[in-house]
């Protein structure tokens, strides 16, 4: 379980403090997809980042499974079991997939192993258990590879920013199909994906959103969807959240 106790995050900007995250306490259980989302802007990418660690919070406490993992830094939240996909993949000259997919599992796999995490993914192993990780790879491609590798760890938490950004509809889909494929089979752990599609919305057991920085609202996807689809005329801003049909651009 994740515990968000009144995170808040600022930064300095033309010499003053701007707060970014304000004041955000939520609870995300194990066994649950969960869809972070609200307005571009809101804050979202940056509460994906203090979860991973890579921003540290200028107040308040996270806590993973009742460990308070505010101050460990982000390989000590790896070792705990966090992985974190970025809205543009790493790319590595000179690593191949498998090297990729061996590392990130942190043991000793076959390529038989690697190509099962390429097929759960929808890659045919055979075209890319060789190749390196590249620009020679499209955008699609690395993204699947990159979730590839999330698979390959077991992680306890699964974090996705943003995972439909600069990709085709056709590897949209495919990407749609695989974290189906995460929900179905989600057991003691946590994937929580931060977009504002919604046919990723769609997929989630919980929504949270954020909105100016703050926790606007939180639970079941049958809860708050209608209210992302603008059915509710108190939250207009948040309508923008969901207007994106059928995937990425």
């Amino acid at each position: 379980m994740l515990e968000l106790k009144n995170v808040s995050f600022e930064v300095s900007e033309s010499g003053e403090g701007k707060e970014i995250i304000k004041n955000v306490s939520v609870t995300i259980p194990d066994n649950q997809l969960v869809v972070i989302t609200g307005p571009n802007g809101g804050g979202k990418s940056t509460l994906a980042r203090l979860i991973a660690g890579i921003e540290k919070p200028t107040s308040g406490r996270i806590y993973l499974d009742g460990e308070d993992i505010t101050d460990l830094s982000i390989t000590d939240r790896a070792k705990r079991g966090i992985s974190y996909a970025f809205q543009q993949p790493v790319k590595f000259k000179g690593i191949q997939v498998f090297d990729l997919i061996r590392l990130a599992s942190g043991k000793k796999i076959s390529v038989g192993d690697a190509c099962e995490y390429l097929s759960a993914v929808g890659l045919c192993a055979r075209e890319y258990i060789s190749r390196e990780v590249n620009s020679s790879l499209s955008g699609g491609e690395l993204k699947r590879i990159e979730i590839a590798t999330v698979l390959a760890r077991g992680s306890k938490l699964s974090l996705f920013d943003e995972p439909e950004a600069g990709i085709d509809l056709w590897s949209f889909q495919n990407l749609i199909q695989v974290f189906e494929g995460m929900r179905k089979n989600i057991k003691d752990s946590q994937v929580i994906i931060i977009s504002h599609q919604e046919r990723i919305l769609n997929i989630a057991d919980r929504l949270v959103v954020i909105k100016n920085g703050q926790l606007f609202k939180e639970g079941s996807k049958e809860e708050i969807l209608p209210m992302l689809s603008g059915t509710d005329s108190a939250v207009p801003e948040c309508a923008m959240a969901a207007n994106a049909r059928g995937g990425a651009q």
